[in-house]
């Protein structure tokens, strides 16, 4: 248990990896040229999308964190014991730290929490709400694209371990080579026998899929058209944000919900010097949401040099926590 100790400092320093405007101008470009247009999911998340998408985990349709949590209500004290006392924890993703709190509430003596994401802002905010909440734990928030190679900060606490909380299903935002990667790359952080707690959803009917990225009250919708006011804004584009249709849904032979904004006329986009027409009904795609079958992630994560060493499932097995751990990192993880 986290017990308090009033001399830690309640503002934590942040380390700052965000990707500069050059780098987002030239992903979002390079997005756009391809046949099927794409823009980066990871640049949905300024502080007002991150705030969107608490409101999308409270919503009726969407299952994926009402079930997590579930999970977590029942099992944390398992999933602490696990990760092992005076832990050092790495969230990826970490967007609020919800689920975050009980874990920190059971850890022992945990040696720091460090909290990466990309939204400097809503992260900043949310490392100040944690430093109050656990004085005796040490927060060290880093403002970081995950998918890019980013230095941890050192805590003043020796951890015994190192372990990673990669919750939300965000793993299914990549494609499954990509997802193998990244997944090979935690390892590396971890090191040898380091731990990885994966909230992955899971296969289920598409009527349910679907319902969740097409709430009733259209909150997923303006998360989706915000990418394009954020582009407007940072970029410089001039989206039509208004003329833009969301649309979500099953694509049953990839295994994955695809969300896309569909432009409802004609219209010509600049972009730092270059122009990216867009036809009347054309689309760009904008997430995916891979869906796991069970036996897939152990297969997945032995790809990647983790081995299963224990699952958790919700009541109607609609989403899985999965604690795997890092084994000795084979020539093959390290090439990829």
């Amino acid at each position: 248990m986290v017990e308090p100790n009033p001399s830690v400092p309640t503002v934590p320093a942040l380390a700052d990896f965000q990707p500069s405007r050059v780098v987002m101008s030239g992903e979002v470009l390079a997005g756009l040229s391809g046949t099927q247009k794409t823009l980066p999911c990871k640049y949905f998340y300024d502080a007002r999308g991150s705030r969107l998408f608490d409101s999308i985990c409270e919503l009726e349709e969407y299952y994926l964190t009402r079930s997590e949590l579930e999970i977590m209500r029942r099992h944390v004290r398992e999933m602490a014991k696990a990760l092992g006392p005076e832990c050092l924890l790495i969230e990826y993703g970490s967007g609020s730290s919800y689920k975050t709190r009980s874990l920190l509430d059971q850890l022992e003596e945990p040696s720091a929490y460090v909290p990466v994401d990309i939204s400097r802002a809503h992260l900043a905010r949310t490392a100040r709400r944690l430093a109050r909440a656990y004085p005796a734990c040490e927060i060290l928030p880093v403002c970081a694209d995950f998918t890019q190679p980013f230095a941890l900060p050192k805590p003043r606490r020796p951890e015994a371990r190192r372990a990673v909380f990669f919750p939300g299903s965000t793993l299914g935002n990549f494609e499954r080579s990509a997802a193998r990667a990244l997944l090979a790359g935690m390892a590396r952080v971890v090191g040898s026998g380091g731990g990885l707690l994966l909230g992955l959803d899971l296969e289920k009917d598409a009527r349910v899929l679907e319902a969740a990225y097409n709430d009733r009250r259209g909150v997923t919708a303006e998360f989706n058209r915000n990418l394009l006011h954020r582009l407007n804004r940072e970029l410089q584009t001039n989206f039509r944000v208004a003329d833009f249709e969301h649309r979500a849904f099953y694509n049953r032979g990839a295994g994955r919900i695809e969300m896309h904004l569909v432009s409802r006329r004609q219209q010509v986009v600049a972009l730092g010097g270059h122009v990216i027409a867009l036809r009347a009904g054309e689309s760009i795609c904008t997430e995916y949401s891979h869906k796991y079958a069970l036996e897939e992630i152990a297969d997945l994560a032995a790809a990647a040099g983790w081995r299963l060493a224990d699952r958790w499932l919700d009541d109607r097995q609609f989403f899985s926590v999965n604690y795997l751990v890092a084994d000795a990192v084979s020539s093959k993880t390290k090439a990829l």
